[in-house]
């Protein structure tokens, strides 16, 4: 690397931590070293916290997604361009949007939270989706934030209506023969008549096709996304699916999820809700969503339960750790950050944990559920099901590490835990990001803490 990107990746990395934590203002960050302090940027308002962050590996520039604003930044964090998203007149209960057909409901200025920013390289463009309007995206071009479109007239341009920043993961899949998808993962507040909680969408060429954002596929019986039924929240009224992370790797998508669950404890008549980390599969190519697969995942040490889920990252083994581990070291390795217990998702406990896994022992556990699945053995055993007890249907086919699923047996749902291997713990200062990559064959990790501590 010469000096000037590594520079950048050193400042946008630590950037990404800071962001993506609970921290202190900058100003009272004690520097790493006294000649080497942290480069800081501070937003315009008062109201402008900053919400994502995404950094263009090509040219180094930062894009921040911000409370009404989206702001493009040189690698040393000098503002280059800002592009206002709100506030606007907004009511959360107009559905379809006031902009769309006249809402009853009082209109108030509401602030515009961005809910999810990502680079679309092969277009040269910033997806920005924010909380106005039931949660529309705007397109804007990377030079400059001018913007290149703004879909708004269809049902499939309304995202979600949640307003926390956290609530929307997307992951752009990319093709060089046609257009791009966009699977996009979201709670849905209680909306699951309005909004599937993962969907695969069209990225189109033109940013205001009439296509934009539309199902890769939809008809009268299946489309291209996940409905909660309506039927769990009559179980679990404040149920949703929290998306932590996602990513693709191979032929398929994955989302690593936080999720409520009504459980007996042991020796108990009555059920209690505790939370359920689960990583969430699907096909690339899987226009109906047949290979829907979920599994819990989770962590242990020295007796002590890990089981609230707070950050992600995917990264390569390396030689260092891939041997250490039995795998090649160009597999892909999930670093992940715990809190300890599952029953707190707002308040999590402070005790947390640094777990690995390799993203091929999931895919192999995956492998042998959908195998027993059409062997007919067993339920489909997914949690957000109200009947928890369809059994697999038995059917007499192949099932290899590429497998895609069929319209049965679907959507299907792992019973038994994955654990993680702890590499480290955190008694007082809850880990809450993490970031990995490979230097000279080590693996090398950085966890930002609650405090707003940085620890490599």
């Amino acid at each position: 690397l010469n000096m000037s990107l590594a520079m950048w990746k050193w400042t946008c990395l630590v950037s990404h931590l800071l962001l993506s934590t609970t921290v202190s203002p900058l100003g009272r960050q004690q520097p790493l070293h006294p000649k080497r302090p942290f480069i800081t940027f501070t937003g315009e308002q008062a109201e402008g916290n900053f919400n994502h962050l995404v950094v263009d590996e090509r040219t180094g520039h930062i894009y921040l997604g911000a409370v009404n604003r989206i702001y493009k930044l040189s690698s040393d964090l000098k503002v280059l361009v800002t592009h206002e998203t709100g506030p606007d007149d907004d009511n959360p209960k107009c559905y379809p949007p006031r902009i769309v057909q006249t809402c009853n409901e009082p209109l108030t200025p509401t602030n515009n939270i961005n809910k999810m920013l990502l680079i679309d390289y092969k277009e040269n463009r910033l997806i920005a989706c924010g909380s106005l309007y039931q949660g529309i995206c705007k397109l804007l071009r990377l030079d400059d934030l001018f913007k290149l479109g703004e879909p708004f007239h269809k049902k499939e341009h309304y995202l979600s209506g949640v307003n926390e920043s956290g609530s929307v993961f997307g992951v752009i899949v990319s093709y060089s023969n046609m257009d791009d998808k966009l699977f996009i993962a979201t709670a849905v507040d209680g909306k699951p008549e309005y909004f599937p909680t993962i969907s695969s969408r069209k990225l189109t060429k033109n940013s205001e096709a009439d296509g934009m954002f539309a199902y890769v596929f939809h008809d009268e019986f299946v489309a291209s996304m996940i409905k909660i039924p309506s039927d769990t929240f009559t179980i679990i009224p404040d149920f949703d699916i929290y998306y932590i992370y996602g990513f693709s790797s191979g032929n398929f998508v994955y989302f690593l999820t936080l999720q409520p669950e009504m459980i007996s404890p042991p020796g108990s008549t009555t059920k209690e809700q505790v939370y359920t980390s689960k990583l969430v599969r699907l096909c690339k190519e899987d226009t109906a969503f047949n290979s829907y697969v979920e599994v819990p995942i989770g962590c242990e040490k020295n007796g002590v339960e890990y089981r609230l889920l707070q950050a992600a990252y995917l990264s390569k083994a390396g030689a260092i750790l891939a041997r250490s581990l039995g795998v090649g070291p160009e597999d892909d390795i999930l670093f992940t950050v715990f809190s300890k217990g599952q029953k707190r998702k707002m308040k999590s406990l402070d005790e947390s944990a640094l777990c690995i896994f390799v993203l091929k022992n999931i895919n192999d556990r995956i492998k042998d559920r959908l195998q027993s699945c059409y062997r007919g053995e067993g339920t489909l055993d997914l949690a957000w099901l109200k009947v928890k007890d369809i059994p697999c249907s038995s059917a007499l086919l192949t099932i290899d590490d590429n497998f895609c699923g069929l319209d049965m047996n679907a959507p299907l749902g792992v019973s038994s835990m994955v654990r993680g291997l702890p590499i480290f713990t955190e008694d007082g200062d809850r880990m809450t990001a993490v970031i990995a990559y490979v230097y000279k064959n080590h693996s090398l990790a950085f966890v930002g803490t609650k405090s707003g501590k940085l620890k490599k």
